[in-house]
């Protein structure tokens, strides 16, 4: 395997504002963009970057204002950061692969910029508009708010990480080293961040409307404990599109890259040699990987 590629990019802000963009860059062939959750960064794909990259270019950025990537100065979307950043490196059309925000970046680059994307992987999310009616989920989103809007980093971070478990399980059903991992990314993002700083971040608008119009494949790669919000936002993105699929991970919720990244890079590949290949063979996302 090459060794990986650390570097700042520059990429714009939508106001034409000039930045940094962190990303990782290993490997050699087709593009392939792995996008992290929300106030994580590049390290939970740690368990995907190695075994991708002997086959794939893996590019893996920190999202602005995550991990070390600077926070925005002016009105912003990922999606364009994202798409300025593989215009940058000559790299379009890619497979884009995101969990949670991640997955909604990917699916906002296909609206947005089809052009760049030639298959979607999304885990736990839809489009950049969730909606959340689960009690767990909501309840659990309203303590990290809270503690965010107290400046309590340590009950923000214990909040947020409660969202890997889903809600039927408890933080010590997971494995203690995936825990601490999260627990180092979610800080180090969270303490970049105030509860008064303005929030530039611009919607892509009318997402769920538009999905429809996505070409390319799609599969949904979900924890199969995730909550139903989340399940059922990836659900509905696969039902709607002309080439989508879905599989869940058993024992796994919100991140299962990281809690059985066997299985989740084995389903990976599976569908990375199939994208593109034709119509969506009946029954096949009835089969969990094993």
């Amino acid at each position: 395997m090459m060794a990986p590629r650390l570097s700042f990019a520059p990429t714009n802000d939508t106001l034409v504002v000039m930045s940094d963009l962190f990303r990782l860059d290993t490997g050699t062939g087709q593009p392939l963009v792995l996008l992290h959750g929300g106030f994580l960064d590049h390290g939970m794909w740690d368990d995907q970057i190695p075994a991708l990259s002997t086959r794939y270019r893996v590019i893996a950025p920190d999202a602005r204002g995550h991990g070390q990537s600077p926070n925005a100065t002016a009105p912003f979307r990922h999606t364009d950061d994202l798409a300025e950043l593989l215009r940058h490196l000559g790299t379009g059309p890619a497979i884009l692969v995101g969990v949670s925000m991640g997955a909604g970046i990917a699916v906002d680059t296909a609206l947005e910029h089809p052009e760049l994307v030639s298959a979607l992987v999304v885990s736990g999310a839809g489009t950049s508009e969730p909606y959340f009616t689960d009690p767990w989920t909501n309840e659990t989103l309203a303590a990290w708010h809270s503690a965010m809007a107290a400046g309590d980093l340590d009950a923000a971070v214990e909040a947020f990480t409660l969202l890997a478990v889903g809600p039927h399980r408890h933080l010590d059903d997971l494995d203690p080293q995936v825990v601490g991992r999260l627990r180092r990314m979610t800080r180090g993002t969270l303490s970049k961040h105030t509860a008064d700083e303005p929030n530039l971040l611009l919607p892509v608008p009318d997402a769920w409307n538009r999905i429809a119009g996505i070409d390319v494949p799609v599969l949904a790669l979900n924890g199969a404990v995730d909550s139903p919000d989340h399940l059922g936002m990836a659900q509905r993105l696969t039902r709607t599109v002309a080439n989508g699929r879905a599989i869940a991970i058993d024992g796994t919720a919100h991140y299962p890259n990281m809690e059985r990244p066997d299985l989740f890079n084995k389903a990976l590949e599976e569908f990375l040699r199939t994208a593109g290949q034709g119509p969506v063979s009946p029954g096949w996302e009835q089969r969990p990987p094993r």
